[in-house]
């Protein structure tokens, strides 16, 4: 058995949305690129590459990941490019999108051998979550401003608008997407390219893929663009585990089960948004799952079990795919988890493990 704690990607459980990704393209006429900043763990590129056009990413290292171990079509996006990077992300990148005018007038001429674009805010999203909220008051996310966005015209193919986070809302997209035609739709109609970005909850169960390929292909035509989706979440949800072991069993009143994992280290988006990791709850037994660092608040949450748990037994957290990989730390230098892949097969290799040399590397 693989020591715990480790991360278990199931290629069965991904086929599905990497399933649902293709009939969308194929009914759509869109190009979906994997979010990197979601997701990044490339041992299992080569499954997803089949079902998908190529990767978005947020930074220069982000950039080359994609390039080198996805390939196909590379975008590149960053809040602000350095001097120092932009000469070797225009290398990396097929596109390259600018968050503000004033990063497209400093490095614009570096990037005349590929696409470029800029992001654009349409000051409105649908996240419920201020520090997610593209459009928050004063958002350093992107240009809105029609003059700036004329300013740019003649230096741009295309733009990236990310305005939805985790919109299982058909009905809203399409309402906000309207927004979109509105407002920005003469701007639109001189470009090449329009990435909606993420956020859009397609592979969800029971969302509506048939209506979102008509309104996506009904865009494009309208605008006379090639649409592009950003889709990090919705490819890997519901995908991977996070497998952890008991290591204690406290009752102070409340039964408490302690296991070798944390979420401030593992998950730690979970804790960012006050939210509760996905624990079985099928059984009469009750505890709150905690991590073992020394940080109070380290709780996954609340579980329960057939059986009462015992030292050693081993605890599946579902859904842990999607931003934990990419913000697993050394908090505590709790071992980070193994990354094991499950194949089609059945069959389960362990692909990646972290030692005591990985910690001190990371530190000096």
């Amino acid at each position: 058995m693989i020591q715990t704690p480790y991360y278990l990607i199931d290629k069965a459980r991904l086929l599905p949305n990497m399933e649902k990704i293709a009939r969308l393209r194929d009914a759509s006429g869109a190009k979906a690129l994997l979010a990197l900043k979601c997701f990044s763990t490339w041992p299992v590129f080569d499954f997803m590459r089949d079902y998908m056009d190529g990767t978005t990413s947020s930074s220069l290292y982000e950039l080359r990941l994609g390039a080198e171990k996805f390939g196909k079509e590379t975008h590149a996006y960053s809040v602000g490019w350095a001097d120092h990077e932009i000469d070797e992300a225009v290398s990396h990148a097929d596109k390259i999108i600018f968050n503000s005018l004033g990063q497209l007038d400093r490095f614009g001429a570096k990037a005349a051998g590929i696409a470029t674009g800029l992001r654009l805010n349409p000051r409105f999203s649908t996240s419920g979550f201020d520090l997610a909220d593209p459009a928050r008051p004063f958002s350093r996310l992107g240009e809105w401003d029609m003059a700036r966005l004329e300013a740019a015209r003649d230096r741009i193919t295309g733009v990236m608008i990310h305005y939805n986070c985790e919109n299982d809302d058909f009905d809203l997209f399409s309402e906000q997407l309207t927004r979109i035609e509105r407002d920005f739709g003469s701007f639109l109609k001189t470009l090449d390219w329009v990435s909606l970005g993420g956020g859009i909850h397609f592979t969800g169960e029971g969302y509506p893929l048939d209506k979102l390929a008509d309104r996506l292909m009904a865009f494009s035509d309208a605008m006379g663009v090639q649409v592009y989706l950003e889709p990090g979440e919705a490819a890997v949800t519901r995908s991977t585990t996070l497998e952890v072991s008991v290591l204690d069993i406290i009752d102070n009143g409340k039964k408490i089960a302690i296991v070798d994992s944390s979420i401030e280290a593992h998950m730690l988006d979970l804790l960012i948004y006050r939210e509760t990791a996905k624990l079985p709850r099928n059984g009469a037994h009750a505890y709150q799952i905690a991590g073992k660092t020394c940080l109070a608040g380290d709780i996954f949450g609340d579980a329960s079990f057939e059986a009462p748990l015992e030292i050693g037994d081993r605890i599946s957290i579902d859904d842990a795919a999607g931003y934990t990989m990419v913000k697993k730390n050394w908090f505590n230098g709790v071992k980070m988890p193994g990354i094991a892949l499950r194949e089609l097969d059945g069959s389960v290799r362990l692909v990646r493990d972290f030692g005591y040399e990985d910690f001190a590397a990371a530190l000096g």
